[in-house]
């Protein structure tokens, strides 16, 4: 490969080789996400894959641990189980923040990697055990029972994971939040400092691939029973909290809401369901580590101590806003699975459920956390949230609302 720097991760200007038709019914209709740099002749989108990762493979290409032209070998790689495709994946409006199409990649572009093309999947799906000492509690106290398929004696549980990495549609993403993909674009160019300036000088590239975390799934019971609406469905949501969720810390109730969603979704597979654990990589309500220890400093320290009503407060006077997780983009993987309905939603988040109903997802029952389960030093943070309206049910805008909205040229 040739020692040419481009200033741009396109070599050439002009119309994508392989266009994307985000929402086709079909992948061949849709086209591949080209975002490898092998051939930048190829590439169809901005920004590169790998999310977060891709620093570590540039430096593993500067210091030559990684050959610069490699191609992944995709034998024996496809999904464990099967997923879609459900009638979601053709509405452009629908999925927006990862692609339905990414874990078929090999399959379904088969030609074009045999052509040459370096195409390569966004998403993975496995199967393995996991095991956690909250889970051999709960069958020592007799909330849950073994049953030697799902969940067994030493409390290891049979489960399916997927891996899946963000693709956003720009125009899609900004329709969701109700602003002008101008507006979007430019602002992701200013707040990464022109990392990509393909963000401004090519709108004809549609898709995004951001230097982020994605999440990874865990199902409980049959994953191909997912899309047909007599399943019924438990689900934990859980954004990353690693203090908590790998290392126990008690200021928060993170890991007991974890383990504790882990046991509704164990529950519902042993009575035909299905469980779901959508696990997103948003450390600290998407502030970063850095500003969650910075808050925590700031809350101890106050005067008075730490103290329910000014929660939220000590956070906003730390990062500016409360928080950045902006759940409008959490429904996507609902939509991918085919998931209409959830029966058993263990979640305390009024700003979750707002995010599921707003996209059409029905909320059956909202699961608290048993107040056994929450920490001492934890309760702080429980009251807050339940005093900031989190345990509430969200109320769809009015008329007025959307009229208001659209004035401001909001809906475009």
């Amino acid at each position: 490969m040739s020692d040419h720097i481009v200033l741009t991760s396109h070599a050439r200007r002009g119309k994508p080789a392989e266009p994307i038709c985000w929402g086709a019914p079909t992948a061949t209709e849709r086209g591949p996400v080209i975002a490898s740099l092998t051939n930048p002749a190829h590439r169809n989108v901005i920004g590169t894959h790998g999310g977060a990762y891709a620093v570590y493979r540039a430096l593993a290409v500067a210091s030559g641990a990684l050959q610069r032209d490699h191609r992944p070998d995709f034998t024996d790689t496809a999904p464990a189980v099967p997923v879609g495709p459900h009638p979601q994946w053709s509405d452009p409006d629908k999925i927006v923040s990862l692609d339905p199409w990414g874990h078929l990649v090999a399959t379904a572009f088969a030609e074009r990697i045999a052509a040459g093309i370096d195409v390569r999947p966004t998403i993975a799906i496995t199967r393995a055990h996991i095991n956690m000492p909250e889970l051999v509690a709960a069958i020592a106290a007799g909330r849950l029972k073994p049953d030697g398929s799902i969940l067994f004696a030493n409390g290891d549980v049979r489960v399916t994971k997927a891996a899946i990495d963000p693709v956003w549609h720009l125009p899609g993403l900004a329709r969701r939040f109700g602003i002008k993909e101008s507006m979007l674009r430019r602002n992701l160019f200013e707040q990464t400092s022109g990392m990509f300036p393909e963000l401004v000088t090519r709108p004809d590239l549609k898709v995004f691939l951001p230097p982020i975390g994605g999440m990874t799934l865990y199902f409980f019971g049959d994953l191909e029973r997912l899309g047909d609406p007599g399943t019924r469905v438990a689900c934990r949501v859980h954004d990353e909290c690693n203090g908590s969720d790998v290392f126990g810390s008690d200021i928060c109730t993170c890991r007991p809401y974890l383990a504790h969603g882990i046991e509704v979704c164990i529950e519902m597979a042993q009575q035909g369901g299905v469980g779901l654990v959508v696990y997103n990589r948003k450390e600290g309500r998407a502030l970063g580590e850095v500003t969650k220890f910075l808050v925590y400093n700031a809350r101890k320290r106050q005067a008075g101590g730490d103290r329910a009503e000014t929660y939220f407060a000590r956070t906003e006077c730390v990062a500016g806003v409360q928080d950045m997780r902006f759940q409008e983009l959490m429904p996507d993987v609902f939509h991918w699975l085919g998931i209409r309905r959830i029966d058993r939603w263990a979640s305390m988040s009024n700003m979750k459920h707002g995010a599921l109903v707003a996209q059409g997802i029905e909320v059956v029952e909202q699961v608290p956390i048993p107040e056994e389960l929450i920490p001492a030093d934890a309760r702080v943070e429980i009251d807050a949230k339940v005093a900031a309206g989190y345990f509430t049910r969200y109320t769809p805008p009015d008329a007025s609302e959307l009229a208001l909205a659209k004035g401001r040229g909001l809906e475009e």
